[in-house]
């Protein structure tokens, strides 16, 4: 049985995380998007996956077919279920603005979205995200990553947000995820980390 999905308007990385997902249940899989760059994306994981691809273009979209084949079905080598403390890695993801690169803000505002979604699906999780200076924005209310830092949380992940920063932007009151934090604490997740994650 093939599972379709409608992918369009969904930016890098939703439609490669949704095939993904989608290739745990189904050797087939039917997923429409609306961008050349999520095609090359999706070639890439059909690779990685043993999967056959055929792209084809329908006028303002293109339908993406990826398909196992029967005998390799066997090769295949399931992921190991882990339990919520043994997924959280000693890696710290360090957010110090609302965006993510230097450029269009709009563009950036997209890609912190897709990066802190992106962060929701690994399979180890970080084991704190600290949010400083102009990222205090994304853990107050009506943050367009409110709830993928809300899931963070749920699984364990450490939300840590500046104490200081939320005072100058006046928006300690809105603070809707984890915690305040302090710099002296700042610096001693970053001291203590085994990796630290910077967009």
């Amino acid at each position: 049985m093939k599972k379709i999905i409608d992918a369009r308007g969904k930016q890098c990385p939703i439609p490669v995380i949704l095939a993904k997902d989608a290739m745990k249940e189904e050797k087939a899989v039917e997923i429409v998007v609306d961008n050349e760059i999520a095609v090359q994306n999706l070639m890439k994981l059909a690779k990685q996956k043993n999967y056959q691809m055929h792209s084809e273009k329908k006028e303002d979209v293109f339908v993406v077919n990826l398909t196992k084949e029967e005998e390799q079905s066997e090769n295949i080598i399931e992921e190991p279920v882990v339990c919520q403390k043994d997924a959280l890695s000693k890696k710290i993801v360090v957010i110090s603005s609302e965006v993510m690169g230097q450029g269009d803000d709009v563009l950036g505002n997209v890609l912190m979205k897709g990066f802190i979604y992106a962060l929701t699906q690994l399979p180890k999780l970080p084991k704190t995200v600290l949010l400083y200076n102009g990222g205090a924005y994304l853990s107050c209310e009506d943050s367009e990553s409110l709830e993928d830092l809300k899931k963070l949380d749920g699984e364990g992940v450490e939300i840590l947000t500046c104490g200081t920063c939320l005072n100058h932007y006046g928006i300690t009151e809105k603070l809707a995820v984890g915690r305040v934090t302090n710099m002296y604490e700042i610096v001693e997740k970053q001291a203590d980390a085994g990796k630290i994650i910077r967009p």
